[in-house]
């Protein structure tokens, strides 16, 4: 048998393993449905999603974890995906700057066949096992890193080779984020994310619900991570970067909530320290000087909350030393008095 029909039998009995490659079954006729039919299809299935990411949480949380850990010790988080599964990976990462400050320094996302891929089809990319690792090396992969492996088939060869690569040859954290039960790429990740999402509405397109609990997956990742490594302050945006007029007003707007300080109050305090929303925070709450902030929010590694706890305990701390020694001043003036 020539090679490239055996290699042509071989994906399609992978592919004929795969929940997501079945037909759902009362969207068979969907070609002959009414579109408000259509649409309600559609939107009776997506209700499954979240059920599906819910059963997922457990292993979710293993993988934040393991990421928080990483990131904390200067490793990397790297998306690597093709396809629908790529694009969200590069969306995630790309979002991370203006939502929490975070550049690729610290998130990085990989898709097969590079830039141009997220805007055409380049779905052929996904093909090339050796490609993702070939990237991973050229990136400098570390122990210290996580790479995060997107698939929805959980067959993509692009995907397989990077984890491959970054587990046996780096000894980096893997982890993988597919639909499909024990899909091959069960095997090259430390830790599996399934949410098992089922046949879709257009048999094969992964681009539904199976995108749907992946963005969903990696929005709950992303935003865990991000919180425990101190990038948000009760459930606000305490780091992102105001790029538009519309992210100036939100800082704005987050310090007035916080601090009760006037709107014209509030942007003197931001101007004042160059629109550093954590460090205007601080500022207002403890009423220590730019200067002492800045030094406090290294000291607490950027966390609003270990720098606001800090300051009070330092302030108790203080407190408690003042009545100790008025105490003692007053136990010698006692003392002086009774010698008279």
């Amino acid at each position: 048998m020539p090679p490239d029909e055996a290699s042509a039998l071989q994906v399609q009995k992978q592919l004929e393993g795969l929940l997501t490659e079945k037909r759902n079954m009362p969207a068979k006729d969907l070609s002959k449905l009414p579109v408000e039919t259509i649409v309600d299809l559609i939107n009776l299935e997506d209700q499954k999603v979240a059920r599906a990411v819910r059963r997922e949480i457990p292993q979710i949380v293993r993988a934040v974890n393991a990421v928080i850990n990483s990131l904390k010790k200067g490793g990397r988080l790297l998306y690597v995906g093709a396809g629908t599964s790529g694009r969200l990976g590069v969306m995630d990462a790309a979002e991370l700057l203006p939502t929490f400050g975070v550049g690729s320094e610290m998130v990085q996302a990989i898709i097969a066949g590079g830039r141009k891929a997220m805007f055409r089809p380049a779905e052929g990319a996904e093909d090339d096992v050796k490609a993702g690792a070939r990237i991973l090396q050229q990136r400098m992969l570390s122990k210290k890193d996580v790479v995060l492996g997107i698939s929805a088939s959980g067959r993509t060869p692009f995907v397989i080779g990077a984890l491959d690569y970054a587990r046996n040859k780096i000894g980096s954290k893997t982890i993988a984020l597919t639909v499909n039960p024990k899909s091959p790429i069960w095997k090259a990740a430390d830790i599996t994310i399934c949410p098992v999402t089922g046949p879709e509405v257009l048999a094969g397109s992964t681009r539904m619900k199976a995108g749907t609990a992946q963005k969903m997956v990696l929005n709950m990742l992303s935003t865990a991570t991000m919180t425990k490594l101190g990038r948000v302050y009760g459930n606000l945006m305490v780091d992102l970067k105001p790029f538009s007029r519309k992210l100036v007003e939100r800082t704005k707007r987050m310090v007035i909530a916080e601090t009760g300080l006037s709107y014209n109050e509030a942007e003197r305090l931001l101007k004042k320290t160059k629109m550093n929303t954590k460090l205007a925070l601080l500022i207002s709450k403890t009423s220590l000087s730019e200067s002492e902030g800045r030094k406090l929010l290294l000291r607490s590694h950027g966390s609003l909350d270990k720098a606001i706890e800090f300051n009070r305990k330092t302030h108790d701390k203080l407190l408690v030393r003042k009545k100790t020694l008025k105490r003692t001043e007053l136990r010698h003036m006692l003392q002086k008095a009774s010698n008279l």
